[in-house]
């Protein structure tokens, strides 16, 4: 019976924790699906006031949202003014209203979870989206999707505080926000719901979180497309065939490539970070020479300004005439450089979209070297090294590899490349090592803060008291004074002295038992007339969390530890410093263990 009714209960507390996530996940996927909608309207009206009316200059767009027709800038002396107008606008807004949408926008969410119980401030939302729209609409080297990180994962963060939900399940709402606002962004509601769950670590999942950010992928989604129609974002021109077994070599040495050019991708933006944050000037004036920066650029290479998925699609398409392997090339090498600076001096926007300009770039200029070296191991159409690249390049530095795969995957519907794109992302990820994208993701979960107690007591269950006691303690005898006991305390800077005779453990004499005694009695009293002598004590082969709990029902700070088949027989004393140093010495040599793990990967 027993047995039963438990089962019941379990059933009862699933139900009602799935009936609880299908609703949060509800209003956070429609809130998140109209979020990418105004910002999605607003962009495109922002670039086509900056960049259209101000430089004369109409980019090329991704099929699926748009047209690849493109005018090149009539008036390319007007392109720093315009960018760094529209970096400056951006930041001012940051600085006056919201200090924290500082920067790309993903890793402060990240940073949330792990670090602020997963609180994004209220205004912070809508102001990352306005400043972004002003970064990215004016040229900013920047992508869409950090922006509706921060965003989608702040109105997770709304809705938790709204329902009183705990930090924990907080946690979980910006995880299904971050996965509903990338999922309507980019169209892609798998990719994207597994995005929320995977890239808060470099090496493991947010489990709980993946079935709350499925619901709010498919709502915010379906609210994207229901406005912008479900095509994939890229147009393939056709079925991508599968690829022979012979071109995996090249996909191979595309995937090594791609680990290599993303440590330059994220080491540029690191630099760049530095270099502006050593600059002694008003945070304002940064993304303004940022912008000035990037627009110089985009006189020489227009295809760098902005998010550049209609240069990616180009690309895809195969279209060498619009964009020749060697503009392919230095597109990609302009791209690292404008979104370093555009990134790097406090501009809004995101870093994903950017790579995946870098990536497909280089894979398309590998497919023209490849396919003049190597033709019998290169498929006969770039399409496959573009999108590839795109998967490879991003999914190694984001360290979320499977979410990316499936995210280019739905952006392009190019599902036939699953297995190269497995060898070469699965390279690059392991070749780009350490380096990612976001400072603020924990390696693992037993890493972050956020599962710091529920990992806490497994490990100490794990570790026994006879590693962490102190062997061979201070000892006293029964006949020894008061005042003795009092200098071996206080010289030896302990707060117990066990008490024993003719080698067997008799008492213990804490600072307590000789707090009530004058000067004159500590001389006249010996320690058997105040030791304790009903001990609560520890076997060796008792874990450190049962050792916690004695010290805390008896409320003692101290345990003599003794043999189990002798115990009368004393062989150490522990405390909770003991516990506390060997505990942190355990977890640090798992962390390290970890990161050499990962280091050999």
């Amino acid at each position: 019976m027993r047995r039963g009714a438990r089962s019941g209960h379990t059933g009862i507390i699933d139900l009602f924790y799935l009936r609880r996530w299908a609703l949060l996940g509800l209003i956070i996927g429609a809130i998140a699906g109209g979020a990418a909608i105004a910002f999605h309207e607003l962009l495109d009206l922002a670039s086509l006031l900056f960049l259209g009316k101000g430089a004369g200059f109409i980019p090329p767009q991704a099929l699926g949202e748009g047209g690849i027709e493109f005018i090149l800038p009539e008036r390319k002396y007007l392109l720093p003014l315009i960018v760094g107008i529209g970096g400056f606008l951006g930041a001012l807004l940051v600085e006056r209203f919201g200090p924290e949408a500082k920067g790309p926008g993903a890793d402060a969410a990240i940073n949330a979870f792990h670090n602020r119980e997963g609180v994004i401030p209220k205004p912070i939302p809508p102001i990352k989206l306005i400043a972004s729209v002003l970064t990215i609409g004016a040229g900013g080297s920047a992508g869409r999707e950090g922006p509706m990180i921060l965003i989608g994962g702040g109105i997770g963060s709304l809705i938790a505080d709204l329902f009183h939900l705990s930090p924990r399940d907080r946690r979980i709402a910006l995880a299904a926000g971050i996965g509903a606002g990338i999922s309507a962004i980019f169209k892609a509601p798998l990719g994207g719901a597994i995005l929320g769950a995977e890239i808060l670590y470099r090496r493991d999942f947010e489990v709980e979180a993946i079935m709350p950010s499925f619901i709010a992928s498919v709502v915010s989604y379906s609210i994207f497309c229901s406005r912008y129609g479900c095509e994939p974002i890229f147009e393939t021109g056709g079925d991508i065939s599968f690829p022979y077994p012979q071109t995996f070599l090249s996909f191979a040495l595309l995937g090594f490539a791609c680990a290599l050019v993303g440590i330059v991708y994220a080491e540029t933006l690191r630099k760049f970070r530095a270099l502006f944050r050593r600059l002694d000037l008003p945070f304002v004036v940064k993304p303004l020479l940022g912008g000035l920066a990037v627009g110089g650029i985009g006189i020489l290479l227009p295809q760098v300004l902005g998010v550049g998925y209609g240069w990616l699609q180009l690309a895809v398409l195969g279209d060498l005439q619009a964009l020749p392997l060697w503009l392919m090339f230095g597109a990609m090498l302009g791209k690292i450089v404008a979104t370093g600076l555009t990134l790097g001096s406090g501009g809004s926007g995101g870093e994903f979209a950017p790579a995946l300009f870098v990536g497909g770039m280089l894979g398309g200029t590998l497919w023209g070297v490849f396919h003049r070296l190597i033709p019998f191991a290169t498929p006969p159409e770039p399409a496959s090294f573009v999108i590839i690249g795109m998967m490879a390049l991003l999914g190694g530095i984001s360290k979320a590899p499977l979410a990316v795969i499936i995210m280019i995957a739905e952006m392009t519907r190019g599902y036939s490349l699953l297995i190269p794109s497995m060898i070469a992302t699965t390279i690059a990820y392991l070749a780009t090592r350490r380096h990612t994208l976001f400072e603020s993701q924990a390696p693992s979960r037993i890493e972050s803060k956020a599962h710091r107690l529920e990992y806490s007591i497994p490990l100490l269950e794990r570790l026994k008291v006879g590693e962490a006691m102190s062997p061979d303690p201070i000892t006293a005898a029964p006949s020894d004074t008061a005042a003795k006991l009092a200098r071996i305390l206080q010289e030896r800077k302990i707060d117990a002295v066990p008490i024993v005779e003719n080698g067997m453990l008799v008492g213990i004499v804490a600072t307590l038992d000789l707090a009530p005694l004058s000067p004159g009695d500590r001389e006249r009293i010996r320690a058997e007339e105040i030791m304790t002598r009903d001990l609560i004590i520890a076997f060796p082969d008792e874990n450190l969390y049962e050792a916690l709990r004695k010290m805390s029902r008896y409320d003692i700070s101290h345990l003599p530890v003794v043999k189990r088949e002798d115990p009368k027989k004393l062989v150490g004393i522990i405390t909770p410093a003991d516990i506390t140093r060997y505990y942190t010495l355990q977890l640090r040599s798992l962390h390290e263990a970890g990161s050499e793990g990962a280091s050999e990967g």
